[in-house]
């Protein structure tokens, strides 16, 4: 096994339990190591700190392991068993809700792993190489910890995965086979899932509990749901008894689901006949900037990340600013707006505050309802405060 020597002082972070060691804490590099590697990590006075994936790039090692002994066969097993007591302990695996984030990066103290279950599927996205390479034993360690309810595995790192890193990176099935989407429920709702061609590992898990609150809001309402995607906050306001709504989204593959699953939870019961729904597919912002004021009284905004790295973040926050400006200008009064940003970059006070601009471009009264977050299967170690990537504000506009 390589071995990664620390520069004086470049320790203290590893003390303190941060996953992430950069390229310009390293002093030297002892034996043959290549990108995905496991390596032992060694401070500047010649002490174990812990084990980890090697990568070429700015974070360098991610850690596995703080321990002063390398993984051992279990490493793999007791991880995902954990991280399935941390689902199971907060009520996330029960009959009416079979989609949930088993794993969830750093924050399951799996850098660079993510593990998505839609039923009896587990659908794996590695964003590191150390974690593409380990693929085969992550999935014998999920086989072990599910047993006979779990039936695929399907790994999603094309998109992913370090392309310079050589790998080879092809979407397939590591165990078991699947033909159709899958039919997943969540809270009840009824959704269907395109892990294998939809965008991230299919659905948009972490916005669960976000769902529901809108679902709590939606009574009496009329609707706009932007950037609808699958449909999400629109199967909730529809079942919870909003008068109209409205899903715009710009992909047509997107809408064609949306529509399938407004048809499959009508056929459910879970919406009733009567709530009219109307899909729109279209660019969002042209939609919002071609609508007329006062003819939505709930408005979810919940676009794509608008900044990916940190050179884009100027130019992310204009356009949060931009596009709540439209939505703030245009809500009836008394009215209520949903708006997220799930660009890591974009921390909450930035939010905030793009939003609290867009707010005062308007002129109008607003007040902020709620703060919002990720769900408890998208955890924050709490070593790792980069992990919070979702933030929300549900705000009230007279």
């Amino acid at each position: 096994m390589g071995k990664i020597i620390l520069k004086k002082g470049r320790e203290e972070s590893v003390r303190r339990f941060h996953p992430w060691i950069f390229s310009g804490g390293i002093l030297k590099n002892e034996g043959k190591i290549g990108e995905g590697d496991l390596v032992e990590v060694i401070s500047f006075s010649g002490e174990t700190l812990g084990y980890g994936h090697f990568q070429i790039g700015s974070i360098a090692v991610r850690m596995l392991s703080f321990e002063e002994s390398a993984p051992g066969k279990s490493f793999w097993k007791d991880k995902l068993s954990a991280a399935y007591r941390l689902r199971e302990s907060a009520g996330l695996i029960r009959e009416d809700n079979n989609a949930y984030r088993l794993v969830h990066g750093e924050g399951d103290f799996l850098p660079g792993l993510i593990i998505d279950i839609y039923n009896d599927t587990a659908v794996m996205q590695a964003h590191s190489a150390g974690m593409f390479l380990s693929r085969n034993e992550i999935t014998s360690a999920l086989v072990e910890v599910y047993g006979d309810k779990l039936t695929a595995v399907y790994d999603k790192s094309a998109a992913t995965a370090p392309f310079k890193a050589g790998l080879e990176l092809n979407d397939s099935y590591l165990y078991g086979t699947q033909s159709q989407n899958g039919a997943v429920l969540e809270n009840g709702r009824r959704f269907l899932i395109d892990w294998e061609t939809g965008q991230k590992t299919g659905f948009f898990l972490d916005q669960r509990d976000n769902r529901s609150l809108v679902g709590n809001y939606s009574k009496g309402r009329r609707v706009l749901n932007l950037f609808c995607y699958t449909g999400g906050f629109s199967i909730y306001a529809l079942a919870e008894g909003a008068l109209s709504v409205d899903s715009v989204d710009s992909s047509r593959k997107a809408i064609d689901m949306l529509e399938r699953n407004i048809e499959a939870n009508r056929e459910a019961g879970v919406i009733p006949q009567e709530p009219v729904h109307t899909s729109y597919c279209e660019d969002a912002i042209d939609f919002m900037r071609n609508s007329d004021d006062n003819k939505y009284d709930l408005i979810i905004v919940d676009p794509p990340a608008f900044a990916k790295h940190r050179g884009a973040l100027s130019n992310a926050l204009r356009a949060y600013q931009k596009l709540n400006a439209a939505a703030i200008s245009r809500v009836a009064p008394g009215g209520i707006i949903f708006t997220y940003s799930c660009s890591q970059v974009v921390d909450k006070i930035s939010f905030a505050e793009a939003v609290f601009s867009a707010a005062a471009s308007t002129g109008r009264s607003v007040r902020i309802l709620h703060r919002l977050t990720q769900p408890a299967d998208h955890p924050v170690n709490i070593y790792h405060p980069e992990g919070e990537y979702l933030k929300g504000l549900v705000i009230y506009v007279e």
